[in-house]
């Protein structure tokens, strides 16, 4: 059963009960007060609720005491239909769908309606109708649609050519963005009295607004007197390079690695310079002021803001947790955290992908590097890492290339053909369907000036360069994009076997508090962490079945019961 949502411009709310494919069911029932009506429908029939966008409207249920178990996300759903069908880039939102369905312009997602007076019927927040029966009927209107380009169903549009794991992508796409909303809810643990005593150990007392910190200052003094005794700000390329150059040592980039090849007295300077500096410009203790109140850290998460379905935030950089940091996410008194991420995912998802039963086999055990240097690199495990991270990501490693392609050649052969589609400006798919985002229109232009009768040696040289980058990210596009599918599952079904636990704000029973790329990390009372530890490779196993089907390779967790983030690795 699916039960499609809307609230529109004075108030109104209306629910309008759907079946499987979108028809309506019924008449559309008026509602005085959302969080009740839906609430009562959860408990009754637990049905799929449509909605325009999750991170819209549930935040306003959960703040009301409501969590819903599925729903289906109409914008995440578009970008995904869109990206299927190479129109990636195109406005995905509910109004911007609803627009292309009746062929109305079609609103930029960041558009707002702008003539005064005139009703928002392309507002991104959905609360400009001056009708809620309209809204709706749009509602359903585009989700009917949806429904058939997923299914291949009569008006369907699109490509027609629909990978078969399209629907699971949507339905976990959807339950990823449910637990985005209860995971900014519920927040991440964070001491800011730790987080206050690593930058204080690292930088020195916090200094007045506007000043630098004592460490970064001392630094920055001893560099200028590296150079002769001039001024200089360290965190300036350009006046660090100007240095460099006076001094008769130009370089091409403050880059670590360009400097450690470097014989001067700054250089130890400089390196010592650049950690501390970017902490406190990420995380210092503006960042703390601005986004740790309460006791936790509320990131807004932003699932599939990666072009592979990885997920992104929009400020707080809640992803990029530096791992000093850490020490300040301490699990509330009586709880603790069980983390766990998936080790090696990505050979493991090449292994999968490919059907190549050598690398299977070395996927089997526990060290995947290990197993494949003892199979095909004498037991040299760094190079063994070095030629199957150059198959993945793109790379000139010669003869370690040349063993692994003998050895394995299911596994390299799957990934190069990747990279041809893309030199060749095709499209590729993850496991589930998700689509790379088609070539620019100036990369076509480049490309085709090159393959000209006569194309001359500059232009050349810059298209086989295009065509080059291009095939490294489609190569990397179908292994990343897939361990993304599969990573996305995994949190679904890990918040699924959770259940309700309890109020949104403060949970009483194990949540989700953090998900990233491959780890994910539940806050719980510590009696119920050997129970949590158990839901996590069932649902680790769970997603390998769903996303690989038959496979006989397997996706490890590495699981830590902690009360502090940084022990956990």
């Amino acid at each position: 059963m699916r039960v499609a949502v809307v609230v529109g411009a004075e108030g109104g709310r209306l629910l309008q009960a759907l079946a499987e494919d979108g028809t309506p069911q019924g008449s559309p029932e008026p509602v005085r007060d959302l969080a009740p009506a839906v609430a009562e429908q959860e408990r009754a029939e637990r049905p799929r609720w449509v909605w325009a966008a999750t991170a819209e409207l549930y935040p306003g249920l959960l703040r009301s005491g409501v969590r819903v178990d599925r729903c289906h996300d109409l914008s995440l759903t578009e970008g995904i239909l869109l990206a299927a069908d190479g129109r990636w880039g195109e406005p995905r939102s509910f109004p911007a769908a609803w627009a292309r369905l009746e062929g109305r312009p079609v609103p930029d997602d960041t558009a707002r309606a702008a003539r005064a007076g005139q009703p928002a019927l392309f507002d991104h927040d959905l609360l400009g109708l001056p009708e809620g029966a309209e809204l709706l009927a749009g509602v359903v209107a585009v989700h009917g649609a949806q429904q058939r380009r997923l299914t291949g169903g009569p008006g369907a549009g699109g490509s027609g050519d629909r990978p078969a794991g399209l629907g699971l992508l949507v339905a976990a796409e959807s339950a990823g963005a449910l637990a985005a909303v209860e995971m900014a809810a519920a927040g991440l643990p964070w001491r800011p009295e730790a987080h206050d005593a690593v930058l204080t150990e690292l930088l020195g007392p916090r200094p007045r607004a506007g000043t630098a910190p004592r460490r970064l200052t001392e630094l920055a003094a001893r560099i200028g007197e590296a150079f002769g005794g001039q001024r200089l700000n360290p965190d300036s390329p350009a006046q660090v390079l100007k240095a460099f150059a006076a001094a008769g040592t130009p370089l091409p980039s403050t880059r670590s690695h360009v400097l450690r090849g470097v014989d001067h007295p700054a250089v130890p300077l400089l390196l010592a310079y650049k950690e501390p500096s970017r902490l406190h410009a990420a995380y210092g203790w503006t960042w703390l002021d601005a986004w740790v109140a309460g006791g936790r850290f509320r990131p807004e998460y932003v699932p599939g803001g990666v072009v592979s379905g990885r997920w992104a935030t929009r400020g707080g950089g809640a992803l990029q947790i530096p791992h000093a940091l850490r020490r300040a996410v301490v699990a509330d008194p009586g709880w603790t955290f069980v983390v766990a991420d998936a080790s090696q995912l990505e050979p493991r998802v090449l292994a999968a992908l490919s059907g190549d039963d050598g690398l299977a086999r070395a996927a089997a055990g526990g060290d995947l590097y290990a197993a494949l240097a003892a199979d095909a690199f004498a037991g040299d495990r760094a190079r063994a890492k070095t030629a199957l991270l150059a198959a993945m990501y793109g790379g000139d490693v010669g003869q370690l290339m040349t063993v692994l392609r003998r050895r394995f050649p299911a596994a390299v052969g799957y990934v190069e053909a990747a990279a041809r589609a893309g030199e060749e400006g095709g499209l590729v798919r993850s496991r589930l369907g998700r689509t790379c985002p088609a070539p620019s229109s100036g990369w076509l232009a480049a490309t085709e000036r090159a393959g000209g009768a006569d194309p001359d040696a500059e232009a050349g040289g810059r298209a086989r360069r295009a065509a080059r980058d291009r095939g490294r990210f489609t190569r990397n596009f179908v292994v990343q994009a897939s361990a993304a599918d599969w990573a996305l599952v995994l949190l679904a079904a890990v918040r699924r076997r959770l259940g309700d636990p309890g109020r949104p704000d403060r949970p009483t029973g194990p949540h989700l508090v953090f998900f990233q790329h491959d780890e994910v990390v539940v806050h719980c009372p510590r009696a119920d962490a050997d129970r949590v530890a158990v839901v996590l490779g069932e649902a680790a196993e769970e997603s390998g079945r769903l996303v690989f089907g038959d496979t006989s390779v397997r996706f490890p967790l590495a699981v830590a019961v902690v009360d502090c983030y940084a022990d956990a690795k």
